[in-house]
């Protein structure tokens, strides 16, 4: 009995904790006081601690008791993808959408719902029989990353559904998660204070926050978590309805959303919020109008990426005034010279800017920016910091006009011009800030994606004379790295590890991981396609590479002069001497030569990514859209719109055995 009685304790004490949960961060109607809050959470701390038999994941003291993740695992998104919006940046293009849906559905009028667009980091939850089973970020839109523990600590995200609505079975609801304004002013006070990262608005804070290894971090990050859309769920017609009903559950939604039944309704909605924003808690960029009725929506379909019956508009970036204090010139990967102007900072937007790009010399004089000068500076795409003007009108004489050094400002070599006159680069292929930036380049996500390696480690391993070039990466040692700063024992080994595991890697990689001037991914893959091999490249002339589809004369060059520098040769034959394995598809086996693949939902034996690079190995292409050009479509388990759609062209659908057999097992 005694047993029963403390279950039933801790049952009430969790129950209670999340009601006042529940008042204090969704209905923002606390009816205790924080040190009852306090007192009452202890106990529960207590008895669990006491009775681990009464463990429960999803306890309220759970939300910042969970261990740091080594790293964060896939989380699929159930092959119901969370697609992207098509943005309208101006009243024009939201008028012809407005047409081309009411032409969609035959319909002289149309119901839409109208909310706010949160500026967070977008996720997806998924709950099984009304209680939290794990959630992810967006990715790729098919899989992003397992962030459920994190997501816990979040109090504006139930533990347990207060309603029956989505109670039954699995249900996916999505939202964003923010920072409000305040809570990213106070952290940033904080880090400034403790010399630690400040971020450059909410936006940023929040999808950082989101992903930090420590849970415990994110639950001192003061993040919200919206909720806009059910994507999986039961008994709700209308957009509004959802909306009504992830209210019911627990969540917190959009309190401003409403219902237009024109485009006039809308434009009005549009023009309060573009006039209130500033005074919201939090940030939005824009207004996201959806066509109210589901079924209508699923009449209208998809195109592309993202849903026919919804769209982004934007707001006109935010725009301020302030001076050029300076401008610096740094000096890229491919030596080319940038102009970045320093500004006196301003808060454009949510965020501090102080330092906006000016392109190049001819972008300078264009817009005649002098140092001194008042200019008027917004965020294009309410991101990266540019200015749109100078204010002559406030010239007192004593600005200064800009030029271009004719000196390299790193190793100070004479610079060199494009022939239009444009560009201007430093010729010297040993300067100091290119080879910074071709380490940079090479460990790269799309290069050789060496984890624990990134600019301030290879600062350091250039500075202490450990690394001349990019090959010398693979002969570091342990002992190499420990007396670096901020460079333990256990750190130094997780760079060591990094860089022997990623020793083998596929030849397009390989030759991305160059830096060929102009040979972006997509050329690395046609080229690694044709050739097969690095010598085959190597070996060839202007003539054929200049023949390949896609290449052009520009590119052929620059690929044919980087195979005939004997400096890079070198360097190609000391990444082979010291380990580094290039995967090249064996010419006999290109047996998918010519066949397209698409693969949707979850494979059992392998990663998606995995099956992907194996098809372009063997000769085939791996796209993510379904098309006419599409030869067969993988369908794993929980397929999506991709087979329905797959099925209406004819495409030959088949499973992961007949993949598995068609790439050798």
């Amino acid at each position: 009995m005694q047993n029963e009685q403390i279950k039933k304790r801790i049952k009430d004490l969790r129950k209670e904790i999340e009601e006042h949960n529940y008042r204090y961060y969704i209905l923002d109607n606390p009816t205790i006081s924080d040190r009852e809050y306090d007192l009452m959470l202890r106990d529960l701390e207590e008895l669990e601690t006491q009775y681990p038999e009464y463990f429960d994941p999803n306890s309220p003291t759970q939300r910042v008791g969970a261990k740091p993740s080594k790293k964060f695992g896939a989380f699929s998104h159930n092959n119901i993808p969370m697609l992207s919006l098509t943005n309208a940046m101006n009243l024009d293009e939201l008028e012809k959408w407005d047409e081309r849906v009411r032409k969609g559905l035959d319909k002289d009028k149309v119901e839409y719902c109208c909310e706010l667009k949160f500026d967070g980091s977008s996720v997806s939850i998924i709950y099984k029989d009304g209680t939290f089973f794990a959630g992810g970020t967006r990715g790729d839109g098919e899989t992003g990353e397992d962030i459920s523990l994190n997501l816990k600590t979040l109090k504006t995200i139930p533990l347990v559904l207060r309603s029956n609505d989505l109670a039954r079975g699995e249900a996916i609801v999505r939202g964003e998660v923010m920072m409000p304004i305040e809570s990213f002013e106070q952290l940033n006070q904080k880090a400034e204070k403790d010399g630690g990262k400040v971020f450059a608005n909410p936006r940023n804070a929040a999808a950082g926050s989101l992903r930090q290894l420590d849970p415990a971090i994110t639950a001192s990050r003061h993040l919200e978590f919206v909720a806009y859309a059910i994507a999986l769920g039961f008994g709700f017609k209308k957009q509004s309805e959802a909306l009504k009903i992830l209210e019911k559950s627990g969540f917190k939604v959009s309190p401003h959303w409403t219902i237009a039944h024109s485009i006039g309704d809308i434009k009005k909605y549009l023009e309060k919020w573009d006039n209130e924003r500033k005074k919201l808690p939090f940030d939005i960029d824009g207004v996201v109008v959806k066509v109210n009725n589901i079924a209508e929506q699923e009449k209208l379909g998809y195109v592309a990426r993202a849903p026919r019956w919804a769209i982004a508009f934007k707001f006109i970036a935010e725009e301020q005034e302030t001076i050029i204090e300076g401008i610096e010139v740094q000096v890229g990967r491919k030596g080319t010279l940038t102009p970045v102007a320093h500004l006196k900072s301003v808060r454009i937007a949510g965020s501090l800017v102080s330092r906006a790009t000016l392109h190049n010399k001819e972008e300078v004089k264009r817009k005649d920016i002098r140092i001194g000068d008042h200019v008027i500076v917004h965020k294009a795409g309410e991101v990266i910091p540019e200015i749109v003007q100078s204010i002559k009108d406030k010239r007192t004489g004593k600005e200064k006009v800009f030029l271009m050094p004719s000196n390299c400002p790193v190793c100070g070599t004479k610079v060199v011009e494009d022939e239009r006159g444009i560009i201007v680069r430093c010729p010297n292929d040993s300067c100091y800030a290119q080879h910074l930036e071709s380490f940079i380049h090479f460990v790269s996500r799309s290069a050789f994606d060496i984890e624990h390696v990134g600019p301030a480690l290879i600062e350091q391993l250039i500075e202490n004379n450990l690394v001349e070039d990019i090959a010398d990466l693979f002969t570091l040692e342990k002992g190499d790295l420990e007396n670096l700063e901020r460079m333990g024992e256990k750190s130094a080994q997780n760079v060591i590890d990094s860089l022997q595991e990623k020793k083998v890697v596929s030849l397009s990689r390989f030759i991305y991981s160059l830096g060929i001037t102009h040979v972006g991914e997509q050329t690395a893959n046609d080229l690694a396609e044709y050739f097969q091999s690095l010598d085959k490249l190597k070996k060839a002339d202007y003539e054929e590479l200049a023949g390949i589809f896609g290449i052009g004369e520009i590119v052929a060059k620059s690929i044919y002069n980087f195979f005939h520098n004997k400096e890079n040769i070198h360097l190609i034959e000391k990444l082979l001497k010291v380990g580094v394995k290039i995967k090249s598809p064996d010419i006999g086996k290109r047996v998918l030569l010519g066949k397209s693949f698409v693969i949707t939902g979850s494979l059992k034996n392998f990663s998606r990514e995995v099956a992907e690079e194996k098809i372009r190995e063997l000769g085939g292409k791996a796209g993510s859209s379904v098309g006419t050009t599409t030869d067969f479509l993988v369908a794993g388990e929980k397929p999506g719109t991709k087979l329905d759609k797959a099925n209406k062209l004819g495409i030959k659908v088949i499973g992961e055995e007949e993949l598995m057999a068609i790439l050798g097992n």
